[in-house]
């Protein structure tokens, strides 16, 4: 059996106005998990402890097997980073950067890389100043895939792209996954590109974790049940209840452990169930985990 690409065990990190508390997440090889929160839950702090970037006040964190962040050097020859955040050096071109990464990695796929200038539409003469937010994107990622990295961990990679260079970079991320030896942590607060790419979701809000499933999971237990009561009717107690609307005769309610049984319970006066979509299940997640917990 594979040993895990992530392993991180009772995580903390504490700062001034932020704590990460008891995070523990798990990635195997060839599988893509999709870390979904909104801004400053927690997302980019996760990434830069695996990263060996800062290192945690507790808990343990194992990288392609190696203990973070004393062994990050050895850790990140089978990673690949990229975040909206990074620039290339603005003085210098493409072709530049691409012979310079080259020269680091022994397993710099040439061929890979020029299939990737020629599909994202770069040319290695372009000055770095002179890139588009969507071109230094697809260049820093260009610079990451061709080392054909075994684990990619992505922060907010889509960030103010526009929906093409959106489709092209998440399109190339799906290439990626043809090798099952290979994985990626995704960090977004957009979910459709995580619903499009990922098989294991991980919602994260005010540095802890809410919930951590299999994609199909959440969206074949999540439904909303709409009900229209007659006058002077009431509706029995209900389990799994996450969130309850009432408009007059009419409620909608939310449940975060459909079955049939449920449906049993509401009765005729059920008059739609609907799917929801990862946003619409994120967006309940996490209120009922904040209602729950009083925060």
């Amino acid at each position: 059996m594979n040993a895990k690409h992530i392993e991180m065990r009772g995580v903390r990190k504490n700062y001034r106005f932020f704590t990460l508390d008891d995070l523990s997440l798990e990635l195997a090889p060839g599988e893509v998990m999709g870390f979904v929160g909104p801004n400053g839950a927690g997302k980019s702090t996760t990434l830069r402890l695996a990263m060996g970037m800062i290192a945690p006040d507790a808990g343990e964190i194992r990288v392609m097997g190696h203990a973070m962040p004393d062994e990050q050097a050895l850790a990140k020859r089978d990673i690949g980073y990229v975040s909206a955040e990074m620039r290339l050096m603005p003085h210098t071109t493409l072709g530049w950067h691409l012979d310079f990464v080259k020269s680091i990695y022994p397993d710099w796929d040439g061929g890979y890389a020029a299939a990737l200038v020629k599909r994202f539409n770069l040319r290695p003469e372009q000055n770095a100043r002179s890139l588009s937010l969507g071109e230094h994107v697809k260049a820093v990622l260009l610079l990451a895939l061709a080392r054909r990295p075994r684990l990619l961990i992505l922060d907010e990679p889509t960030t103010g792209l526009d929906p093409v260079a959106r489709h092209e970079v998440i399109s190339e991320f799906m290439d990626v996954l043809r090798d099952d030896n290979r994985s990626i942590l995704f960090s977004s607060h957009n979910t459709v590109d995580v619903e499009r790419i990922s098989d294991r979701i991980t919602f994260i809000d005010r540095g802890r974790v809410v919930e951590s499933s299999n994609k199909e999971d959440f969206l074949d237990r999540w439904r909303r049940i709409h009900v229209q009561l007659p006058p002077g009717a009431t509706l029995p107690e209900l389990p799994n209840i996450v969130s309850r609307v009432n408009d007059g005769q009419f409620i909608t309610l939310t449940t975060n452990r459909y079955s049939e049984g449920l449906r049993a319970l509401v009765g005729p006066n059920a008059t739609d169930v609907q799917r929801m979509n990862l946003e619409e299940i994120f967006v309940a997640n996490v209120m009922y985990h904040r209602e729950v917990r009083g925060s």
